[in-house]
C-alpha cells in the first residue's frame, strides 16, 4: 500500500544516503504542468555511447572526471541541452551508477560512459544531439575534435556508437524541425556522422520502426563536408539467416539488451486509471480506508489500556483533533482529504504505479534497492523512470502513457538482462501488456552478440576452423524468450536481423478480438 501521507515540502527520498537511488523534485516546473494538448505518444529514442562500457572509458579523461564520466556534469548543462529539445525537468533520481530525468516529455539517463534521452509529443530530439558531444568534450573531458560550426559547435566529444530509433508517428504532419519526415531526421544525423546506417523495420503501408546506426568507433563529419550521397534507407522485412563474425572490441562485463514494448489503441477501461480524476479516486479510497485501519487500531490499543488502569472515558479523547465524536460505523469522509492527492503530479504518479500494477513488474521485494519516480499529467498522461540496482550495475526501465482515446499510446523500456531477472522477455511481456491491454503492440529487442558464432535461428556457424557445439537446452530456453507467443495476441510480424555488435529482433501483435483500424503510416505526404 502507498503512504499517502507525502509532506508538501518533500523534495528529497528519506533514504537519501551513500549507495541507494534518491530523489529530487524541481518543484517550479511542475506547478501547473498540463497535458491537454499532449498528443504525439510516440517516442524519439537517442542513445549516445563514449565509450563500451563504464570500465572502458578512455584513460585521457581528466582524473577530475573519471570513473564518473558523464554523471560528473552538473543539471544545470543538462537542462541548457534539454531546452534545444524543448521540455523540462520534472525530478531526478541519482543512483551510484545512473541518474534518471524524468521528463516534461519522457526521460533521460546519464550513466557514466551514455546518455540516453527519449521525448515525446513534438519535442525537438535531434537539436539537443549536438549540444550533447560538446558537454561531454568541455565539460566530462572525452576526447574531442573541432565541431560542426554548421551546427553551432565548436567543439565535439568523438562517440564510440550513436543509435536513434523511434516508431512511425500517429501525427508526423505536427512534427517540428528535423522530425517532419525519416529522410530528414536522417539527413540531420549525417551532418554529423560519418558512415551511418538507416533502416525502417516493418510494413511500409502499416506497424514500422525506424533505426540509424553508427558503426564501432565513430567517425564525425569533418566542418567542412564535401557534396556526398545521404545515406539510404535500407527496408528490413525479411529474416537474416546468418550473423557477420566481427571483432567486436570489448564489450560490458554484463549482457546488454534492450527490450522496448510500443502500444497504441488502449482498451479504455484500461486506460481510465491514468486519468487523474480516476486516480485521485483511487489514492481518496485507500486514505480513508488508512485512516479507518488507524482508528481501528487506536480504538483496540485504547481497549487494552482500559483492561489495566481504571480511567473516567470522558477524560480521554484521542480523536479530538479531527472530529468532535467518533464510532466505527461512522465514515471518514469529514476528515480533511490531503490537496497533494487530488493534484499534484508525483504523489499521484505513485498511487498510479502501484495500483495500476507497474510497480510488479520489478517488485520492491526481489529489488529492495529499486526506486521508481512516477508523475500523473493534468488531466492525463502518466511517466515513470524506474533504477533498478545489480550486482555490478544499475539498470532501468520507463513508461510513458498517452491514455486518450483517439491517440492512446503507452511505451514500455528496460535494459534490465533476463539474466538479472530470472524471468523470461515473454513474461515481462505479457505482464506490460496486461496493464494496458492493446489492440496493437510492436516489440523490439536489442541484445548484444553472445560472440560464440551461432547465427540468429541457433545453427553453428564455424568460427576460428571448429564448429561451437549448440547447447539445445539453453537454445530451448533462450527461444521462449523471444516473445513468440503472447496470450490473447496474435503475432502478425516477425523480423531478425543482424547489426554490427548486435542482433535486433522485431515483431508486431494484433489482440484477438481487436476489431481493427486504418494503419498509422507515420509519414507526412506517404
Amino acid at each position: 500500500m502507498v503512504n499517502t501521507g507525502i509532506p508538501k515540502s518533500y523534495t528529497v527520498s528519506p533514504s537519501s544516503f551513500s549507495g541507494t537511488p534518491h530523489l529530487t523534485i524541481n518543484r517550479d516546473v511542475t506547478v501547473d504542468l498540463d497535458s491537454t494538448n499532449a498528443f504525439e505518444g510516440p517516442e524519439k529514442l537517442l542513445e549516445v555511447w563514449f565509450s563500451a562500457s563504464p570500465a572502458s572509458l578512455p584513460a585521457s579523461l581528466p582524473a577530475s572526471t573519471a570513473p564518473a564520466g558523464l554523471k560528473i556534469v552538473p543539471s544545470d548543462l543538462w537542462k541548457d541541452m534539454l531546452d534545444l529539445v524543448n521540455c523540462k525537468v520534472l525530478s531526478v533520481v541519482e543512483s551510484e551508477h545512473v541518474d534518471a530525468y524524468l521528463l516534461s516529455e519522457s526521460s533521460m539517463f546519464v550513466f557514466p560512459h551514455k546518455l540516453i534521452l527519449k521525448t515525446c509529443g513534438t519535442t525537438t530530439l535531434l537539436s539537443g544531439l549536438p549540444k550533447i558531444l560538446e558537454i561531454a568534450a568541455l565539460t566530462a573531458g572525452f576526447p574531442h575534435t573541432i565541431g560542426n560550426t554548421f551546427l553551432g559547435t565548436a567543439t565535439s566529444a568523438i562517440p564510440y556508437r550513436v543509435f536513434y530509433s523511434r516508431k512511425n508517428f500517429l501525427f508526423p504532419d505536427r512534427q517540428h524541425g528535423p522530425h517532419r519526415s525519416w529522410r530528414d531526421e536522417v539527413r540531420s544525423l549525417d551532418r554529423l556522422f560519418l558512415g551511418g546506417s538507416a533502416y525502417m523495420i516493418g510494413k511500409m503501408n502499416g506497424e514500422h520502426w525506424y533505426l540509424y546506426l553508427t558503426e564501432p568507433n565513430t567517425i564525425l563529419t569533418p566542418p567542412a563536408t564535401p557534396e556526398r550521397r545521404e545515406t539510404e534507407v535500407k527496408t528490413l522485412d525479411l529474416p537474416a539467416t546468418r550473423a557477420t563474425i566481427t571483432d567486436r572490441g570489448e564489450q560490458d562485463e554484463e549482457q546488454d539488451e534492450t527490450l522496448e514494448v510500443l502500444m497504441t489503441d488502449l482498451d479504455p477501461k484500461n486506460a481510465k486509471q491514468f486519468y487523474l480524476d480516476h486516480a485521485s479516486a483511487v489514492a481518496e479510497g485507500q486514505y480513508y480506508r488508512q485512516a479507518r485501519k488507524a482508528r481501528v487500531e487506536a480504538q483496540k490499543h485504547l481497549g487494552d489500556i482500559g483492561d489495566n488502569m481504571s480511567l473516567d472515558d470522558s477524560a480521554i479523547d484521542i480523536f479530538s483533533n479531527t472530529r468532535d465524536s467518533f464510532d466505527l460505523d461512522t465514515p471518514e469522509s469529514h476528515l480533511p482529504f490531503p490537496a497533494e492527492l487530488s493534484a499534484e503530479g508525483h504523489a499521484l504518479g505513485t498511487v498510479v504505479s502501484e495500483s495500476s500494477g507497474l510497480a510488479d513488474v520489478y517488485p520492491s521485494c526481489k529489488y529492495p534497492d529499486a526506486r521508481i519516480d512516477a508523475y500523473l499529467f493534468t488531466p492525463c498522461g502518466f511517466s515513470a523512470n524506474g533504477v533498478i540496482p545489480g550486482p555490478t550495475s544499475t539498470h532501468y526501465f520507463t513508461v510513458h502513457v498517452t491514455p486518450e482515446t483517439h491517440c492512446s499510446y503507452a511505451s514500455f523500456e528496460t535494459n534490465v538482462p533476463s539474466q538479472q531477472t530470472g524471468r523470461e522477455t515473454a513474461e515481462v511481456i505479457e505482464q506490460v501488456v496486461s496493464i494496458f491491454k492493446p489492440g496493437r503492440f510492436s516489440v523490439t529487442l536489442f541484445e548484444a552478440k553472445n560472440g560464440y558464432g551461432e547465427d540468429l535461428d541457433g545453427e553453428v556457424v564455424k568460427v576460428a576452423g571448429g564448429d561451437r557445439v549448440k547447447d539445445s537446452k539453453a537454445r530451448k530456453r533462450e527461444s521462449r524468450g523471444r516473445m513468440e507467443l503472447v496470450r490473447g495476441y496474435r503475432r502478425v510480424d516477425r523480423i531478425v536481423h543482424d547489426l554490427e555488435g548486435y542482433e535486433l529482433v522485431f515483431k508486431y501483435y494484433e489482440r484477438l478480438d481487436w476489431e481493427g483500424g486504418a494503419p498509422r503510416i507515420g509519414e507526412a505526404g506517404f
